[in-house]
Formats: structure tokens, C-alpha cells, sequence
């Protein structure tokens, strides 16, 4: 059953908005909070061994990029947190904005191609590349739930070709931007 916030004026139904408020939801603060965990289990343990091993200048861009990798994890464990947290009413939505507004998602990595990248563990690297995955996903849902609020519904209204932006909306929901 739509709710009054998920079905809008232009007749458009924001998916993301609707993920959040469903059962696939779970899915996604499961992934967060489990790579947050192996994360830190990695950096603690394992990676803690292998960043000894690492020339001067690997070792260098290993600590920037674990630095970069804890506060992108962090920032989407705080998103997906409030979201929890409105979903089950436990916060109001002006709480949440008020909150939201501290939440930053866009950490980037350093490129592959600097020097050091080459020797950095594979293990680490795969958790690097899942977290920017899963920033990417939780940016493009905040994107669609907060930045597409009163502005982006006036401009729907007066828009002058619909299925342009129900094109738009499609791609923007599938990734495609």
C-alpha cells in the first residue's frame, strides 16, 4: 500500500523513499554495519601486519586511505542509522534533516594510480572498493529522498515534457545518471 509520502504530485513513485520504508532496507543496513565491522576488524588485525611490510611511500598512502575509508564507512553508518531511526519512528523527519545535515557522503579514495596503490594488500582493496560501492548507493538514495524534496517537486509541477522526467527519474533510480 502507498503511503501519501511516497506517492507525489506529479504521480511519480520515489523508489528510494519506498526502499527505505520496506523490508529490503534490512539488506542494506546489514551490508553497512557488516563492512564497518570487517573493516575494522581488518585494520585491527590483519591489515596491522601487512601495512608493516609496505615501503615508505605505500605505507604512507595505506594510513591516508584508512583514514579516508573509516570516515566514508562511518558517515554511511550514520546515514543508514537515522534512516533506522525514522523508519521505526524514533526520530521525527526535522530530527533526522537536522542530523542528516552533519552526515557527509562523499569521501573519495585515492586513484589506483598513485604511487604506493600497486602494493596495497588485495583484502584491503576489496573493502575499499565494496565501501565506495556502498556510499555510491546510499548518496544516490539520499540524493532522490532529500535533494529531490520541495524544489524538485515545483519543477515537476510546471514541468513541460512528463516522460522526460519520468525518464530521468528511471535512470536516476537504476544508476544511470
Amino acid at each position: 500500500m502507498m503511503t501519501e509520502q511516497e506517492f507525489h504530485v506529479d504521480n511519480t513513485i520515489r523508489l528510494a523513499e519506498h526502499m527505505v520504508r520496506s523490508e529490503s532496507f534490512n539488506h542494506l543496513y546489514d551490508e553497512g554495519m557488516s563492512l564497518v565491522e570487517e573493516a575494522a576488524f581488518y585494520l585491527d588485525g590483519e591489515g596491522r601486519e601487512e601495512a608493516k611490510r609496505l615501503s615508505r611511500i605505500a605505507a604512507t598512502l595505506y594510513a591516508a586511505e584508512s583514514m579516508r575509508l573509516t570516515t566514508r564507512l562511518m558517515q554511511v553508518a550514520s546515514w543508514l542509522l537515522l534512516q533506522r531511526a525514522s523508519r521505526s519512528g524514533e526520530m521525527t523527519l526535522e530530527q533526522v534533516l537536522s542530523e542528516k545535515a552533519k552526515v557527509r557522503l562523499d569521501t573519495d579514495s585515492a586513484p589506483e594510480t598513485v604511487v604506493g596503490w600497486d602494493e596495497i594488500p588485495l583484502p584491503y582493496c576489496d573493502i575499499v572498493h565494496r565501501s565506495l560501492r556502498l556510499q555510491a548507493r546510499v548518496r544516490q538514495m539520499d540524493d532522490e529522498i532529500y535533494n529531490d524534496g520541495v524544489g524538485a517537486e515545483q519543477k515537476r509541477v510546471f514541468s513541460t515534457n512528463p516522460v522526460s522526467d519520468q525518464i530521468s527519474l528511471l535512470a536516476t533510480a537504476f544508476g544511470h545518471r
